[in-house]
């Protein structure tokens, strides 16, 4: 037999080798990508989750110009996100090129990813081992088990499913590699791949050693030329000096990828110091468990589960640690009739190494998305023990069969009803919060769900759970205090934002935030040193300059106010409450035409804003110039926002009657003046009402009121 080949093992099942690869392989991968559109086409008509999404996506300005050669340059020179991943970046990119913010086609990119990868994964199980069913049954749960969820539902998460994809290539290169004589193209391919998965997700560093599991089981490669190839000897096995070399470029990548992510997340992982060395390892430990645990009953899975020191007990450490002791023994003892269970077994324990929590990053106990690969060699491990303990049962194609069937079937419906709660971000976190306790994470991503609705009460209550749980949450404050500021409780808001801004000073968003506070009190120039501070902190902050030109405008500094407008559009150019006040401090100047361009792009963006369509209308109603009015136009304008405020608000109803009376429709006009007249003076709005007196006068003259 050639050196580095294996002998395939018999399989109960399997096909004349010629039939098999021509119609039974393509008809397995079929069934895969099948398996896995049942489960996570869904996902196609779901949208963005605030949870991450933002900052790697939609609002996230480099990455939704597409790709760009300073979008390249950028994915490659910074770090963001605490992460440096410059292939994920550039699939973001490439998905807003396409697809723009239509959340359902980067759905799809996940999907098609992950899709690629379950293929893949059966191939090159097939390819190594030589086992079919065995390959395709460990990539068919690899593909639908409820833990994959995080991974493909998740669009934050397309560094999982991204360097999944380069993982499994580089195996099926290093099998290639390692089954033939050496060759630096077929090396050097190996390498490229590793090289490209760390682009993605660094959770690839423990691929070195991944790859010597593979030389010990399938590929057979310890086995040495006796008295002739040097050898290291570790725990009383030879192993080949070759094979260690050969890693040493794939360990120096690892130590450089490890060396990059240490620096990125350093403030993410000082953020954590408080928890003791002896707590992150006790939940290191716990975590092996709860992962295995959820494996085989994947109930109460979540996007977070919270960290605490009173969570991790004495008593779950020291089982945790006596059942990891028992399993490791008794593979150790079985390692020589049963390979698979050494190298499926440490395949789990060390891929999960980096992000166990010994070196604690965020404030997740464990994580579903963390078991993407490491859960492969367990899934591998049990498929090949429970088909050898089941060889010699009488009808054991039949048993195996129907339980590979049930269980698919099973991880089905269970993956089908996880991937569901992935819908918006108010079904992940009240799902999240019926399957965690004390979670205030989730309870301040509900009230961020709930206030993007328009249900600011709602989102209150979430807050002061949040902050009930966790006091010191600075972003939980800053968004209490905004909600309340909805709620017009000014003070109670001011309090909560300088809570937050004690907790993290260097917030821009609090600053922001708080100068609205202060500019609502009438403490204008307050408000704009805090509009000041927050731009300091953060320069491309298009909020900050709008407020700021919002207070610029209300001092009557009508120049500086422009000014701050137009920096927010270079910055946002879509932000259509900018380019209204630009129109509205345009027309103080006396710039009308230009006052007209400026509210027609900001109704362009959001169509449906009745107080842009109200704007709009009332200067192409009352506009000085004749070449600019257009009453009819102004009428449909003002109609709508009059549909959309419920024909109740006297200053949209004003603008109709302006509109009807240019228009040439003075009966409809004089009508709608009296209406709003009625309006303003129940609200005791004087000044309105006194407007609407003098219009009303002009209207059954027969005249329209146009601004001098």
């Amino acid at each position: 037999m050639p050196k580095g080949t294996i002998a395939r093992p018999p399989e109960a099942g399997n096909l004349p080798a010629g039939w098999a690869d021509r119609w039974t392989v393509p008809g397995v991968c079929i069934f895969l990508a099948a398996m896995v559109w049942v489960v996570f086409g869904q996902t196609l008509e779901f949208g963005f989750v605030d949870y991450d999404d933002n900052t790697y996506i939609y609002e996230n300005p480099i990455v939704q110009k597409g790709v760009t050669i300073p979008g390249i340059l950028w994915a490659f020179t910074h770090v963001w996100a605490s992460n440096w991943h410059p292939l994920t970046w550039l699939s973001h990119m490439l998905d807003c090129q396409f697809y723009g913010l239509n959340a359902g086609g980067h759905h799809l990119t996940n999907v098609l990813l992950h899709t690629a990868t379950v293929i893949l994964l059966f191939l090159v199980l097939r390819r190594m081992t030589g086992c079919l069913w065995r390959s395709a049954f460990v990539a068919a749960v690899f593909a639908i088990h409820p833990l994959r969820v995080e991974s493909v539902a998740w669009l934050a998460e397309r560094k999982d499913v991204l360097s999944g994809l380069f993982f499994i290539l580089t195996l099926g290169a290093y099998v290639r590699y390692a089954r033939h004589s050496w060759s630096p193209a077929r090396y050097g391919l190996v390498v490229l791949l590793f090289a490209l998965g760390l682009m993605c997700k660094p959770m690839l560093v423990t691929l070195p050693f991944v790859l010597l599991l593979l030389d010990y089981w399938p590929l057979n490669r310890l086995q040495t030329n006796a008295g002739t190839e040097p050898v290291f000897r570790v725990a009383h096995r030879q192993i080949p000096r070759r094979l260690i070399f050969e890693k040493l470029p794939f360990l120096g990548l690892s130590v450089a990828s490890c060396i990059i992510t240490l620096f990125a997340q350093t403030r993410v992982i000082q953020s954590s110091g408080n928890l003791s060395l002896p707590t992150r390892m006790g939940d290191a430990l716990i975590s092996y468990v709860a992962y295995m645990d959820q494996m085989f009953w994947p109930s109460g899975l979540a996007v977070l589960y919270p960290l605490t020191a009173e969570g991790v007990r004495a008593a779950a450490v020291t089982l945790s640690l006596v059942l990891l002791a028992g399993i490791s023994t008794g593979v150790i003892v079985l390692r020589r009739r049963r390979p698979y269970l050494l190298m499926g077994w440490l395949w789990y324990l060390i891929m999960l190494v980096p992000v166990i929590g010994i070196l604690q990053v965020g404030l997740q106990a464990r994580a579903d998305r963390y078991t993407y690969l490491p859960q492969i060699g367990l899934y591998l491990l049990l498929t090949w023990a429970v088909t050898d303990l089941c060889a010699r049962w009488r009808y054991h194609r039949l048993v195996l069969g129907g339980g590979a069937a049930i269980i698919l079937v099973a991880l089905i419906f269970c993956a089908r009803a996880q991937t569901a709660y992935w819908w918006n971000s108010e079904t992940l976190w009240t799902h999240t919060l019926a399957c965690t306790s004390d979670n205030s994470i989730a309870h301040y991503g509900l009230g961020n769900a709930l206030f993007q609705k328009g249900m600011v009460d709602e989102a209150v209550v979430q807050y002061r759970k949040a902050l009930e749980i966790n006091p010191d949450y600075a972003k939980a404050c800053n968004n209490l205090g905004n909600a309340l500021l909805q709620q017009g409780k000014v003070d109670e808001a001011i309090a909560y934002l300088q809570r937050a801004l004690e907790i993290n000073p260097d917030f821009a968003d609090t600053h922001d935030i708080l100068g609205n506070a202060l500019l609502q009190k009438g403490n204008v120039a307050e408000a704009i040193t805090q509009y000041q501070v927050a731009l300091q902190i953060k320069p491309d902050n298009a909020e900050a300059c709008y407020n700021l030109g919002n207070a610029r405008l209300h001092q009557g500094n009508v120049a500086e106010a422009i000014t701050q407008y137009q920096r927010a559009l270079q910055i946002k150019p879509d932000f259509a409450d900018a380019h209204n006040n630009l129109g509205t401090a345009l027309l103080r100047q006396g710039n009308v035409a230009e006052a007209i361009a400026q509210y027609q792009r900001a109704l362009q963006i959001k169509p449906d804003k009745a107080e842009l369509q109200n704007n709009l209308a009332w200067l192409l109603a009352t506009c000085p110039h004749a070449s600019l009015r257009d009453g009819n136009q102004a009428v449909a304008l003002a109609q709508r926002a009059n549909q959309l405020t419920g024909d109740g608000n006297p200053v949209v109803l004003d603008t109709l009657a302006a509109a009807y009376a240019e228009a040439g429709r003075f009966p409809e006009a004089v009508t709608t003046a009296q209406r709003a007249l009625h309006l303003a003076e129940a609200r005791s709005n004087t000044v309105l009402a006194g407007s609407l007196q003098s219009q009303l006068k002009l209207y059954q003259e027969g005249r329209p009121f146009h601004l001098p």
